[in-house]
């Protein structure tokens, strides 16, 4: 049987809270991932991402928060094709293993294979955006994937 996840890792040189940060903030989202983001990220919060270069907006439902340690988020809605996504953060001294796992996917979709892969690639490209701006400062490489 196939395994339904898609599960993406990178290291960043950079603490946790930096991460997480990055991640869960309106201000700084728009430097590596999606252009803006309607509010913080907390549990139990609807969340209203756009992405202005593609004329695209999607919404995501919070649903854990451990600050500097995971966030869970399901995505989808507006698709019928809802998926969980759980982002771990692991410290390891300065640097920090970020995990990302997205599940739910349709076993029975004659499509699944492609849209694992393209879900895959956007993690990656995600995952690089944010290990860039985090480590580096860059915040011109989100948006530039082409499809």
């Amino acid at each position: 049987m196939m395994n339904m996840l898609v599960t993406t890792k990178l290291k960043i040189n950079k603490p946790a809270h930096q991460i997480f940060e990055a991640i869960v903030s309106p201000t700084e989202i728009g430097n590596f991932w999606f252009s803006s983001s309607s509010e913080r990220w907390d549990t139990g919060k609807r969340i209203i991402l756009k992405y202005k270069e593609y004329h695209a907006e999607g919404v995501i439902t919070v649903l854990e928060i451990e600050p500097e340690k995971k966030i869970v988020f399901s995505w989808g809605e507006e698709h019928d094709e809802i998926t969980m996504v759980t982002i771990s953060l692991q410290q390891q001294q300065s640097e920090t293993i970020i995990e990302v796992v997205e599940s739910g996917f349709d076993v029975h979709d004659p499509e699944i294979v492609a849209k694992m892969m393209a879900q895959k690639e956007g993690w990656v490209y995600t995952l690089t955006c944010l290990k860039g701006y985090i480590e580096n400062g860059i915040s011109n490489l989100r948006a530039s994937l082409i499809h």
